[in-house]
């Protein structure tokens, strides 16, 4: 069953033209990227870097909500390394992800709990787990 939204806080808006060997630009001018397929030498970026760049910010934000809760601060030094993979199985495409959790100066115990805890709660975890193969490891 899907959870359906009550208020909408943002909405991205962006328009892409010639897909993996194109250009993506949002409607406000702030995103303009040229793309090239993932592997190529072209100037571009693909939408696997695109989001993993983009669940990582987003998991960051919910690290801090669940570090809040937890009464700890996140560190200054706080990084998520995310993979994205694309691959094939048979004639399907697939993604599968990692993201690799650095929380320099918190116990291990605590930083696994607040990992944990942002994947049950980022957007971006929602809409993916379940759908693709995900590890989330604090390094």
């Amino acid at each position: 069953m899907t959870t359906q939204i009550d208020t909408v806080l943002y909405t991205g808006k962006t328009r892409v033209v010639g897909g993996r060997e194109g250009f993506a630009q949002s409607s406000d001018g702030r995103l303009d990227v040229k793309l090239s397929p993932p592997g190529s030498t072209g100037p571009g970026t693909n939408p696997e870097q695109m989001l993993a760049a983009g669940w990582s910010a987003c998991f960051i934000g919910a690290m801090g909500k669940a570090a809040a809760k937890l009464k700890v601060r996140l560190p200054a030094e706080t990084a998520v390394d995310a993979e994205v993979d694309l691959g094939t199985s048979g004639e399907a495409y697939l993604l599968r992800a990692r993201l690799n959790v650095s929380l320099p100066g918190i116990e291990r115990e605590v930083a696994e709990e607040i990992a944990q805890t942002a994947h049950n709660t980022c957007p971006y975890s929602k809409a993916l787990k379940n759908n693709i193969d995900v590890t989330i490891a604090v390094v």
